[in-house]
């Protein structure tokens, strides 16, 4: 496995709205290991941190990445759908903070193999824990040219979803189609040449179908009541608009939460032309206030 190390996406951002006093956090999506490395480092010898990824490759990063803090870090492969049960499964009863930076990570979309990346060539695969689950190639060869059209649209808000599964069933009605270049260069005859890659929100919505990103989220947030402390944060690094707003109606809709960011906090612009990944992030926080006080 090529290991590839990146810059994580606002850390400094996320620390600071994060870590409020020493205790158990939990980096739900851990991926390298950047940023449980920098909460590691600011945090006091009596902190934990728990790591969670479903990508077993990531957690062999993170492992490495993390190795001089190894007795201060669990690393657990699942869900973070699953907060509680991951929780329960180290006795651990609540956390002082948990962050999720949602989407793929930039050394996934580096490894051509796993299917992420119109770019680099590859089998279309798209999944995030590769040991289960439907593949992008699955989907794009048993989904009906209706059912194709409104998932470009729902999850990559694709203006041109119809004409794209269109031209993908005829097609496919010829031959399969195997590789993600070969997709992507299926979706650039169909979808005019703009400022980003025609294939970007084709494969965006490839990927969160695959991975039911959105599913996922919207599980992992409604476990954040039972699992922080009074006074515990938590941090969601968004990468496009289904993933923010739907953030932004839990923050606002839960009883138990108070959102401490009123708008998203964005990348400062020495940190997008630095770290061209951090070019779409939105950054949003909550703490969870005391019964007390919602009572």
């Amino acid at each position: 496995m090529t290991q590839f190390f990146h810059e994580p996406v606002m850390v400094e951002e996320v620390c600071r709205f994060l870590l409020c006093g020493d205790g158990v956090y939990v980096d739900a999506t851990i991926g390298g290991g950047g940023h449980a490395r920098a909460f590691l480092e600011r945090l006091g010898q009596n902190s934990v941190l728990v790591g969670i990824d479903r990508d077993r490759e990531a957690l062999e990063v993170a492992q490495k990445t993390l190795s001089s803090f190894a007795p201060r870090v669990l690393l657990v492969h699942g869900r973070f759908s699953e907060l509680r049960k991951v929780l329960d499964s180290l006795g651990i009863p609540k956390v002082r903070g948990i962050f999720f930076d949602l989407g793929v990570s930039s050394w996934q979309l580096e490894e051509g193999r796993r299917g992420f990346s119109f770019s680099k060539e590859g089998p279309l695969d798209m999944r995030m824990d590769a040991s289960s689950g439907k593949t992008a190639y699955d989907l794009l060869h048993s989904l009906s040219e209706e059912e194709l059209a409104d998932l470009f649209f729902r999850f990559g808000e694709e203006r041109y979803a119809r004409h794209v599964a269109r031209t993908i069933v005829a097609y496919r009605r010829k031959k399969p189609i195997t590789t993600t270049t070969e997709l992507a260069s299926l979706v650039s005859r169909v979808i005019p040449r703009r400022r980003m890659h025609p294939a970007t929100r084709i494969f965006l919505a490839l990927r969160i179908a695959v991975n039911e990103e959105l599913d996922e989220l919207e599980k992992g947030l409604r476990e954040l009541p039972d699992v922080l402390e009074e006074g515990g944060r938590v941090v969601v690094l968004s990468y496009h608009s289904l993933e923010d707003r739907l953030v932004k109606r839990f923050f606002r809709e839960c009883p138990v939460l108070r959102s401490i960011t009123k708008k998203p906090v964005l990348p400062s612009q020495e940190e997008v032309c630095r770290n061209p990944r951090a070019r779409s992030a939105r950054l949003r926080a909550a703490e969870k206030v005391c019964l007390e006080v919602v009572s």
